[in-house]
């Protein structure tokens, strides 16, 4: 196998696994450990993966969420409930702001059944699902591109948004904790914050096992969203938290 034919592989088990042994991949692919360690050296640079001992994750940490590539591949069944949920609050004729992630670009798929809608997007996904659709009015947000995120950030997007209203955010986030939404990037958490600081009201889409985790900055306080859709349940007392506060969290049913 080629080294490429190799990574793409150790990707494909990221993607079902979430994570990956260091041995196993040796033996699976009669290549020395050394070569292994190499591999995963390279896609952590890429941002692919987070190196652990023993191994590699694609589980975000406080300073690291993987690469688009990996995560537009997980939770599809979640996901689709999600964004079905979210679809619920967008009305035809609605200016609607939506942010980058694998998330976010599932409901951006389905935006069309919805139209006539104008929406704006740093999510590259989107631009590219979006752009010949009749009844769309699209507006794309500038910026510096970043692979990683498969979204656009940086000034340029913050000042164009800046000067943007929306009747409706969809905003995304890795990491809820404490009655708040965190994430690791900070050029990512400046784009999210100008489109919740944006539009008359805010959503909040989390995968429900991102609860109980931080990140490295704080997105918002969850008092910010009108409301919370995840896909089920969380566990522990992250539920129970939220409704004690007077928030509004939504479980997406099949």
């Amino acid at each position: 196998m080629k080294r490429e034919e190799r990574r793409q592989a150790i990707m494909d088990l990221l993607v079902e696994h979430r994570e990956v042994d260091l041995d196993d991949l040796a033996e699976r692919f009669a290549v020395s450990k050394m070569t292994i360690h190499r591999d995963l050296d390279e896609l952590e640079q890429a941002g692919v993966l987070r190196k652990v001992r023993g191994g590699a994750t694609a589980d975000s940490g406080t300073q690291f969420e993987s690469d688009f590539r990996i995560r537009a591949r997980q939770d599809a069944a979640a996901k689709e409930r999600m964004a079905r949920a979210a679809l619920e609050l967008i009305e035809p004729g609605m200016t609607v702001m939506i942010n980058d992630g694998s998330m976010a670009a599932v409901l951006g798929s389905m935006l069309s059944e919805k139209r006539p809608l104008t929406v704006i997007t740093n999510n590259a996904a989107i631009l590219d699902g979006l752009r010949d659709e009749p009844g769309i009015t699209l507006l794309g947000l500038g910026g510096v591109y970043s692979a990683k995120f498969n979204g656009f950030f940086g000034v340029v997007t913050e000042a164009a948004l800046s000067q943007l209203r929306a009747d409706i955010a969809f905003v995304s986030t890795p990491a809820v904790a404490d009655l708040k939404a965190f994430h690791m990037d900070d050029n990512v958490v400046r784009s999210k914050q100008k489109m919740m600081g944006a539009a008359s009201r805010r959503c909040l889409l989390v995968n429900h096992t991102r609860f109980g985790r931080t990140a490295l900055h704080t997105l918002a306080d969850l008092d910010r969203f009108d409301w919370i859709i995840t896909d089920d349940r969380p566990a522990g007392d992250a539920a129970k938290e939220i409704e004690a506060a007077g928030l509004k969290l939504m479980i997406a049913k099949d």
